[in-house]
């Protein structure tokens, strides 16, 4: 079958399969048992209030806060679910022609105890570790959950303290994917009180995406406030611990009384930058200084109420932080999240595919840092488009970005222009579920992939029901085959079961992806149970058992392991988890554990069954305190020796202007072939001077390549949405010294956003 035929044929079949579902079924909302009513608060808007406008100073003292209806009634999730608040929150929401305003009193009884000391954007909210799923940082807070569309998966939050510290996120498919990197452009102020603290944000409607309609159509909405001091978590809706909480968008109560609200002329925003700088690299001859001026344009336009169409030309990036460094002491590739701007928002519609926990995604059909990167360096981005959003029921998003030819003389490689193209189309099915299709072709004159397939996600009760098919194929031939997964979720209180079973073809291939291994049948399982025993301070613990088999597609025995895990924590906020597990891995081809160009440095695994134990631990002590120490540790007896790695790491906050966070990774590997030990130093500083101004510098030692990186970043905003960048990179070590230079990078970068 030719390759354009096989294309039209699998979208047809997913077009029909779509058409055959009634638009009844795909729009119905079929909820799950609910103990309690969904809540619902009404928007004022300004014009019915007389008395003065809102002044976004953090002080909710304006007329139109004393008038508009409250959203109260916080209950607990953690510690005493279901019960009151201890602390009272009400919450108040009015708006105007251009702007939505949420004010916040967030009462405490002891306000002088209340937490704050984050003072720069992006730090209120992280991915939780295991679950990635939204959690509070170490202070006081309080996150606001919108669904426009009120489709019930997908989400915009927006989050501060009593600093007035901003925070953005985007959440996709109900927390499959929590991209706190995503920016948009809003205010927030906040103030300390008697009563405690308050709020006050103003969300542009430019700034949101919500459908063209005049009537009263309700948002999703939800309040998550967190009392750090009782490591208390509250929230007005989904506040239970039986498959609720804050990601589960679905069980997000209602924001009504939004009416006619505005749409701008033309939509369009346009954001220019312009950079200069310099870079030096050593090279024989000794060290190459290039100067550089470079200027591009980034261009957003709504084409259609929820429709956004990006163009970005002559791409830069060279504000992104640089990456944290890591030892791969496997035999499958490293995996490096995504950080740029232009590939962050609206990511979560480009994902297919399956990430796991504690190692590289098993599976994934598009990874965007497989664009504008390759395995000798970095590739410029001549440009893109990208069109994502919402059209009815349907979540649409298509990608199409060109990279320029590059020679990388030192390695003797070259990178031919290539076009990167995706599409992704995601149906709403019921509540919070979908299904999909996406095709993602890489192509250039030397060669080209295409991988193509159909997912689905469906709420079943309280059972979340998962699964995808997927096809690639290459200009050779040599890479066509098939993917597929199947996976049931269950995620209570009291008990959790996940099961799932992968199959990756041995000729699979996405070149636009990340596949950690093909040729395999891979089933997991965990089981957890969660006891409150309330002794000893315990808030709870999870015993889990984990379990794995996996084969390869003619069944010979690869992989299998099986181990139990206990996880308690604390109600003062500290957590431990202990784990153990009996296995098997079998080498089919061997690899290098240590690389080197030179074979008498190099360890080599052979070919070979290999029993292994493995053991270790993860613990943190509360994020409430001024100074937290983590520590993890992984100790495997494998490969006829041992493969450990222990690290600590420790965060100091004294205040809302100054962090420091020191790391010391140490691996020890001993095997028959040779034994060796890599070190991992790292230290970063935060300087806050105030919400639009800071600096951040990142310096790493990697004692295997015997190399030293610093990366310093300078970021004011001169105005929302604008930026000033001062980026500084330096690389040095080799074989004979740790202060041979090797590459130097001073760059100053001006962003300037122009909305018309």
């Amino acid at each position: 079958m030719s390759h354009a035929l096989m294309m039209r044929r699998t979208f047809f079949v997913v077009a029909v399969v779509c058409s055959l579902v009634p638009s009844a079924t795909l729009g119905q909302q079929v909820r799950t048992t609910r103990s309690y009513e969904t809540p619902t608060v009404a928007a004022q808007r300004l014009t019915d209030v007389s008395g003065s406008p809102v002044q976004v100073d953090g002080i909710l003292n304006e007329d139109a806060w004393q008038v508009a209806p409250v959203a109260a009634g916080f209950r607990q999730r953690e510690p005493n679910e279901g019960a009151d608040a201890s602390e009272l929150t009400e919450v108040r929401v009015v708006y105007d022609g251009t702007t939505l305003y949420i004010g916040v009193l967030a009462r405490d009884a002891e306000p002088e105890r209340v937490i704050a000391r984050v003072l720069q954007r992006d730090r209120i909210m992280a991915p939780e570790q295991f679950t990635q799923q939204p959690q509070f940082a170490g202070d006081d807070a309080v996150a606001i959950l919108l669904d426009p569309f009120h489709d019930h998966r997908n989400a915009v939050v927006f989050a501060t303290n009593p600093n007035g510290a901003e925070f953005d996120a985007l959440l996709a498919d109900e927390g499959r994917e929590f991209n706190v990197d995503w920016r948009g452009v809003w205010r927030v102020s906040a103030r300390r009180t008697a009563e405690g603290w308050s709020a006050e944000f103003a969300i542009p409607f430019r700034s949101l995406r919500y459908p063209n309609s005049n009537a009263d159509e309700p948002w999703g909405f939800n309040v998550y406030r967190v009392i750090r001091r009782k490591n208390e978590e509250v929230l007005w809706s989904s506040w239970s611990r039986e498959n609720e909480g804050f990601h589960r968008v679905s069980r997000a109560g209602h924001l009504t009384g939004l009416v006619d609200l505005p749409r701008a002329g033309l939509n369009l925003e346009a954001k220019p930058y312009l950079l200069t700088g310099a870079s030096q690299e050593r090279s024989l001859d000794g060290v190459d200084t290039d100067p550089q001026l470079k200027a591009g344009l980034d261009l957003k336009w709504e084409v259609r109420p929820g429709l956004v169409l990006d163009v970005t030309a002559n791409t830069d990036f060279a504000q992104v932080e640089a990456d944290s460094a890591q030892v791969n002491l496997t035999r499958f590739d490293l995996f490096f999240p995504e950080k740029r701007d232009f590939f962050l928002e609206n990511s979560g519609v480009f994902e297919f595919g399956w990430r796991s926990f504690f190692e590289p995604p098993p599976f994934l059909l598009f990874f965007s840092r497989r664009i504008g990167f390759a395995d000798d360096g970095e590739v410029p981005v001549i440009g893109g488009v990208r069109l994502s959003g919402r059209v009815g029921a349907q979540t649409v998003g298509l990608l199409d970005i060109v990279t320029d030819e590059t020679t990388f003389p030192d390695e003797g490689t070259f990178e031919p222009r290539t076009n990167f193209a995706v599409a992704r189309v995601q149906r709403d099915v019921g509540e919070g579920g979908y299904i999909g299709a996406m095709l993602a072709d890489r192509r250039s004159a030397a060669a080209w992939n295409t991988a193509a397939g159909v997912d689905f996600s469906s709420w079943l009760a309280a059972v979340n029901l998962q699964g995808f098919a997927a096809r690639t194929i290459t200009s050779d031939g040599l890479g066509n085959d098939f993917a597929y997964r199947l996976a049931a979720d269950y995620a209570g209180d009291r008990y959790g079961v996940n099961v799932g079973h992968l199959y990756v073809g041995p000729d699979a291939t996405a070149d636009m992806g990340f596949v950690t291994r093909t040729d395999i049948r891979r089933t997991d399982g965990t089981l957890r149970v969660t006891p409150r025993p309330r002794f000893l301070g315990i808030r709870k613990i999870d015993v889990l058992a984990f379990g794995q088999h996996i084969v390869r597609r003619d069944w010979v025995l690869q992989d299998w392991q099986l181990g139990p895990a206990v996880s308690p924590e604390w109600e003062s906020g500290e957590a431990l988890t202990v784990f153990g597990l009996r296995g098997f891995t079998r080498l089919d081809e061997s690899f290098d554990i240590r690389e080197d160009d030179d074979p008498a440095v190099a360890v080599t695994v052979p070919v070979g069954d290999y029993p292994f134990w493995q053991t270790g631990w993860f613990f943190n002590t509360s994020r409430a305190r001024p100074i937290v120490f983590d520590s993890f540790a992984f100790l495997w007896w494998v490969y006829g020796g041992h493969v450990h790695s222990l690290s600590g790491n420790i965060t100091l906050q004294p205040n809302a202007n100054l962090s420091l966070a020191l790391g010391y990774t140490r691996s020890i590997v001993s095997v028959p072939d040779g034994a060796f030990n890599a070190d991992i130093g790292s230290a970063r500083i935060g300087l806050s001077l105030s919400t639009r101004l800071s600096v951040n510098a990142l310096v790493q030692y990697n004692s295997l390549d015997n190399q030293l990186s610093a990366n310093v970043r300078f970021n004011f905003i001169h105005r929302p949405g604008s930026d000033l960048f001062i980026v500084f990179n330096e690389t040095r070590g080799s074989a004979a010294s740790t202060w041979h230079l090797d590459n130097r990078t001073a760059l100053v970068k001006v962003t300037y956003l122009a909305r018309f």
